[in-house]
């Protein structure tokens, strides 16, 4: 262990009885580890708002989708089979996803997204089924199925008839005019997710076909893959093993690309921000060590007079400030990684002491603080952290080296 070292750390511990002085380091030990705690725990929130999200939004839509260039698939059973055939498919569904405008018995009127689906397929391929909040799944030749917030806005519930009005024409003696169908609502369903509460609704995939004048052709037929994050790999094999143009695929992260770069930018955002703290922190050590530095002339004067190089008084001053970045960094990560793992519960008993929740059931579509630690989150802080407090160290400890010894010495 060098003299330089030792020199820095006595002055730490001696400095235990110069009143404001000696408070100045607490303090910026104390400030470190509070901006440190405060941004780790901020990006594991994050991560965990961000899974949620994600896996909210990827649970309602496929992993990816198979169709042709004018969204009309033909023959798509013997598609559905070649596809089936790839070993990391898990399971396929035919689809047909139009626009209409839903006209209700008040004649209100909404325009939304139809799909066409086969309910037994679909719930293999998607989880939008499985949050039937009213009514069945039952899709018979006039049942739809409407989402939460749709129901809502119209002042729709379950037995109510509907009349979807479609973009497709068709002669008949009256003359042209727009098709359409009565429907009856047969269940709501609950998303969470507006998207798809407001805007989508469910019929048989038979009756799409009839209402669109499709004959057998689907929209296309959405995958569901064993993993995830290789959907786009996965997809771009089964083309190539199709041996056909005409088809092409689109993947989770092509079809909610905006939604992807939503999230990662506001994470970006909010670590730059809160980074911000840290820096608010590396101030308060810059100012410690210049008032440690003034505190200490004599001791320096003594030191040089003894044959201590400039640079090595440069040292004692740098180790001081890295020995308290590496406490505060130390403490902080510890800290910070103890309460993003226990967020939730403390959470919870803060909002069962104050008697409110911070994100109601009814107002929010998270009601919870989900977290999630990334390691390389927290490296990032780490050095992060380090490297702004050996910037904030060298110009104090500089100046500590350019003290006049003989100034000094004439005065004590």
């Amino acid at each position: 262990m060098s003299i330089e070292f030792i020199i820095s750390n006595q002055y730490l511990r001696s400095n235990q009885k110069k009143g404001f002085i000696s408070f100045i380091p607490g303090i910026s030990i104390v400030g470190l580890i509070l901006s440190v705690v405060t941004l780790i725990t901020v990006l594991s929130v994050m991560n965990g708002f961000h899974k949620e999200l994600r896996d909210r939004v990827l649970n309602t839509i496929s992993h990816s989708y198979i169709t042709q260039h004018d969204n009309l698939v033909d023959n798509w059973q013997n598609l559905q089979k070649k596809i089936n055939k790839h070993p990391n498919v898990i399971s396929t569904s035919p689809y047909i996803e139009k626009y209409a405008l839903l006209i209700s018995t008040h004649n209100a009127t909404q325009g939304i997204n139809v799909r066409g689906i086969r309910p037994n397929l679909e719930t293999k391929t998607s989880i939008l089924l499985d949050k039937i909040k009213f009514g069945n799944t039952n899709l018979l030749k006039s049942d739809i199925l409407i989402g939460i917030g749709l129901a809502t806005q119209l002042s729709l519930t379950i037995g109510d008839k509907i009349i979807l009005l479609t973009p497709k024409l068709s002669s008949n003696i009256i003359g042209i005019q727009p098709r359409f169908k009565r429907f009856t609502i047969s269940g709501i369903f609950d998303a969470g997710i507006s998207e798809y509460d407001n805007n989508l609704a469910f019929i048989s995939l038979e009756q799409a076909q009839k209402l669109y004048i499709m004959k057998d052709k689907v929209s296309g037929i959405r995958l569901k893959v064993d993993d995830l994050f290789n959907a786009k790999k996965i997809t771009n094999e089964i083309i190539t093993n199709l041996l056909d143009n005409r088809y092409y695929g689109i993947d989770w992260t092509e079809q909610k690309a905006n939604f992807i770069k939503a999230l990662n930018l506001e994470k970006q955002m909010i670590s730059i921000i809160m980074s911000l703290i840290i820096a608010v922190a590396t101030f308060n050590i810059v100012s410690m060590i210049v008032m440690v530095v003034t505190d200490r002339k004599a001791d320096i004067a003594i030191l040089r007079t003894l044959g201590m190089t400039p640079n090595r008084i440069v040292k004692i001053f740098l180790y001081q400030g890295l020995t308290i970045g590496l406490i505060g960094i130390t403490i902080g990560s510890i800290l910070g990684v103890l309460l993003s793992l226990n967020i939730e519960m403390i959470v919870s008993g803060i909002e069962s002491i104050l008697g409110f929740q911070f994100f109601p059931k009814d107002v929010f579509y998270i009601s919870r603080f989900p977290s999630e630690i990334h390691i390389m989150d927290i490296v990032k802080v780490i050095l992060g952290g380090f490297i702004l407090i050996t910037i904030a160290s060298i110009y104090p400890a500089k100046l500590a080296g350019k003290i006049d010894i003989a100034e000094v010495l004439n005065h004590e």
